[in-house]
């Protein structure tokens, strides 16, 4: 069972009981509202700079993704290249061409 199927089940229960649904509905979204408030406090994100923060921070994240895949990238096309010069060489004794740089 999902919390949305437990909520739904409990505003139903109440309903039930006479309980206005608008008003269980507003309670909700108090708490709702309530345990983000909390849960941004406990995180230290609550001031008002903090939705530059994050912007910052994805950015950052954005920019270290891009840095990772460019590395790789790079050492995946100077590792190949290698292996190019490596059989360019092999190919050049087994013809007999290593004889000239004796």
């Amino acid at each position: 069972m999902t919390h949305e199927d437990m909520l739904a089940k409990l505003l139903a229960q109440a309903a039930g009981e006479g309980a206005e649904l608008v008003t269980l509905r507003a309670v909700v979204e108090e708490a709702s509202d309530l345990g983000a408030a909390r849960v941004l406090t406990r995180m230290g994100l609550a001031d008002a700079g903090a939705h530059e923060d994050l912007h910052e921070l994805r950015e950052l994240l954005r920019a270290w993704r891009d840095a990772k895949a460019s590395a790789w990238k790079a050492v995946i096309e100077w590792t190949v290249r290698g292996a190019l010069a490596l059989l360019l060489l092999g190919i050049a004794f087994r013809l007999g061409l290593g004889d000239m740089f004796k």
